[in-house]
C-alpha cells in the first residue's frame, strides 16, 4: 500500500480478533454491514476472518471482499499449507487481497505450545510467507508473542521474513504484556538493526490485558511503526485490543506531538462504534474514551462554567468531529419508505426488498407508539432484520396479568413452523417469568435463564427498550435481543430470539453427528 511516511494505516481487526472476545460472533448479514460501514469509515484494511477456523469465518471473509471496494481485505492464516490455500481462496475475489500468516516467536511457546527450535521456526515461518506470496502480492507475517521474544531472535525472524516476501511485518503485543517505553525501543531496535526493514511496513498489534493497548501503539507509532491494528470501541481476545476510536483521535488531536495523519473519517467515528455495540450485543461503557456517553458531559458546576465561556477549556475535542449530534430527529411517523431508505444508506445498512418492506412496516409501527425517533432506534429496529436464523416460533400474541396482589399470570400464543398456532398459559414470579414459562410449555424446549439485562436505546419514557439474554439447554449457550417500546414484549422475543438460535444449533449438531455415522 503507497502512504506517505506520515500517514499510518488504519487495520480494523473487529471482524476478526473483535469477534472472537465472548458473545461477539456475527452473521453474515451483520458482518457485511459492519464491513460496509468500515468503508464509510475509511479504514485501510479490514481483516475480515481466519478462513480456515469455519465454513462460516470462509464464506465471511469471501464475501466482504466481494463487497468493499476501497479497502484492503485480509484473511488471517497459521503457517500451515492449507491454512494458506484457504485463506487464498477466501480472498480470490477481493479487488485488495492480502494473506496474513502467523507463527508464535517467544521461548515460552516454541518451548510449551509448538516445540520447536528457533531454526525450525524461522523455517517455518519463511515457508509461510513464500507460499502466501505465491498467491497474493501482499503478505502480511506476524510473529505471535513477540514482545515477549528476544530482541536478537525477533529481529532474525523480522529480516527472513522479509527477505521470503512480506510487505508488512506485524509485532503483536499478543498478551498485553508489554510498557510503552519498552514496546517504543523494541520498534526503534527493529527500524536499526534489520538490514531489509525498508522494505516493508512496521505493524503492532497490542492487547489491553493491562490497560496499555492503546499507549503501546502510540509509543510504537512515535518510533517507527506505520501500521496499527486496532478494534472499534477497543473489542477483542480478553480486555480487548487497541481502540480504533482512540488511535485516530489521539493522532488528530495530537498533530503537534506525533506529526502524523490517517486517512480516517472520524465523522464516521460514532455510527460505527453504535453499529458495532449493536451487532456484537457489547455495550460501551458510559466512561469510554471518545464514543462513551459520558466522554462529552459535563456535570461538575467549575466546568459547565468554563464549557459556557469557551468550550477548549475542558474539550480537547468537538463532538461534531466524531459524528455526535445530540438529539438529532430523524425520522417521524409521516415520512415514506423513500426517506426511510435514504436514512439507512446514510447509516450505511443495506436491505434486500423483502427486508426493507418488513423493516418499513416495524417503523411505522414504532412511529406510532414514540414521536421521536432517533438514529440508535432505526439501527436498533433494522438489525433485527438481519437475522439469519429460521424462526421456528414466531410470537402472534401475549397477554400478562400482574400486581402487587396478583399471582402473575401470563398467556401466550404462538406461530409454530410446519405446526400451526398453538396459546398455552402460566404462572411465575413476575410478568416476564410467567411469559418465559408459557413459551417453555409450548416450544418443549426446557431452557434455563442465565443472564437478563434491559437497557434503553434513548432517552425518555417512550424509549425503546432492549432486552439481551444468554439461556442454557442441552448445553448449549445461546443469546437473544429484541428491543420494543414494551419492555415485556422486548423480553418475550429476545427468548423466542434465543430459542430459535437453539434449535438451530440442536438440528447442526444433529445432522453432523449423522455424517459421523455415515
Amino acid at each position: 500500500m503507497e502512504t506517505n511516511d506520515n500517514q499510518i494505516i488504519i487495520f480494523d481487526t473487529t471482524l476478526r480478533d473483535g469477534e472472537q472476545a465472548p458473545g461477539c460472533s456475527m452473521t453474515l448479514e451483520e458482518k457485511l454491514m459492519v464491513a460496509r460501514q468500515l468503508e464509510r469509515l475509511r479504514v485501510d484494511v479490514i481483516e475480515a476472518g481466519f478462513p480456515i477456523a469455519s465454513p462460516g469465518d470462509f464464506e465471511s471473509v469471501r464475501e466482504i471482499g466481494r463487497t468493499v471496494a476501497e479497502p484492503i481485505v485480509a484473511g488471517l492464516a497459521r503457517c500451515v499449507d492449507r491454512d494458506i490455500d484457504r485463506a487464498a481462496e477466501a480472498v480470490a475475489d477481493a479487488r485488495n487481497p492480502r494473506i496474513h500468516v502467523f507463527l508464535a516467536t517467544s521461548k515460552i511457546h516454541r518451548e510449551h505450545k509448538l516445540q520447536m527450535s528457533r531454526a525450525d521456526v524461522i523455517g517455518r515461518a519463511v515457508e509461510g510467507v513464500e507460499r502466501a506470496a505465491q498467491c497474493v502480492r501482499d503478505v502480511e507475517f506476524s510473529p505471535e508473542d513477540a514482545a515477549r521474544t528476544e530482541p536478537d531472535f525477533l529481529r532474525d525472524v523480522v529480516e527472513a521474513v522479509i527477505e521470503a516476501g512480506a510487505t508488512t511485518v506485524n509485532i503483536p503485543d499478543t498478551v498485553g504484556y508489554a510498557i510503552p517505553e519498552q514496546f517504543s525501543e523494541l520498534i526503534a531496535m527493529l527500524k536499526a538493526d534489520v538490514g531489509n526493514i525498508d522494505q516493508a511496513v512496521i505493524s503492532v498489534h497490542c492487547h489491553d490485558d493491562l490497560g496499555m493497548a492503546v499507549a503501546n501503539s502510540l509509543a510504537a507509532l512515535k518510533a517507527g511503526a506505520r501500521q496499527v491494528e486496532c478494534a472499534v470501541n477497543g473489542l477483542g481476545e480478553r480486555a480487548g485490543n487497541c481502540s480504533l476510536e482512540e488511535i485516530v483521535m489521539a493522532i488528530r488531536t495530537r498533530p503537534d506531538y506525533f506529526e502524523l495523519t490517517t486517512g480516517v473519517d472520524t465523522h464516521e467515528i460514532m455510527s460505527t462504534s453504535r453499529l458495532v455495540a449493536n451487532v456484537t450485543g457489547v455495550r460501551v461503557p458510559p466512561n469510554k474514551a471518545i464514543v462513551g456517553r459520558n466522554a462529552f458531559a459535563h456535570e461538575a458546576g467549575v466546568h459547565q462554567d468554563g464549557i459556557l465561556k469557551k468550550k477548549s477549556t475542558y474539550e480537547i475535542m468537538r463532538p461534531e468531529d466524531i459524528g455526535l449530534e445530540h438529539g438529532r430527529l430523524v425520522l417521524g411517523k409521516h415520512s415514506g419508505r423513500h426517506a426511510f431508505r435514504e436514512r439507512l444508506n446514510e447509516l450505511g445498512i443495506v436491505l434486500t426488498p423483502e427486508q426493507l418492506d418488513h423493516a418499513f412496516a416495524q417503523f411505522k409501527t414504532l412511529a406510532d407508539k414514540k414521536k421521536q425517533i432517533y438514529d440508535e432506534d432505526i439501527e436498533t429496529l433494522v438489525r433485527d432484520e438481519m437475522e439469519d436464523v429460521p424462526a421456528v416460533f414466531s410470537l402472534t400474541d401475549f397477554h400478562v396479568t400482574s400486581g402487587s396482589s396478583v399471582t402473575p399470570t401470563a398467556t401466550v400464543t404462538i406461530e409454530v413452523a410446519d405446526d400451526g398456532v398453538k396459546t398455552d398459559a402460566a404462572i411465575g414470579d413476575g410478568p416476564i417469568d410467567a411469559v418465559y414459562r408459557a413459551i417453555n410449555r409450548i416450544t418443549g424446549l426446557p431452557c434455563d435463564l442465565r443472564d437478563f439485562e434491559i437497557r434503553a436505546i434513548t432517552e425518555g419514557k417512550d424509549a425503546l427498550g432492549e432486552v439481551r439474554i444468554e439461556v442454557v439447554s442441552h448445553d448449549f449457550i445461546e443469546r437473544g435481543r429484541a428491543a420494543r417500546t414494551d419492555i415485556i414484549e422486548a423480553g418475550a422475543l429476545a427468548y423466542l430470539a434465543a430459542v430459535n438460535r437453539l434449535c438451530q444449533r440442536v438440528k447442526r449438531e444433529e445432522n453432523r453427528n449423522v455424517k459421523d455415522e455415515l
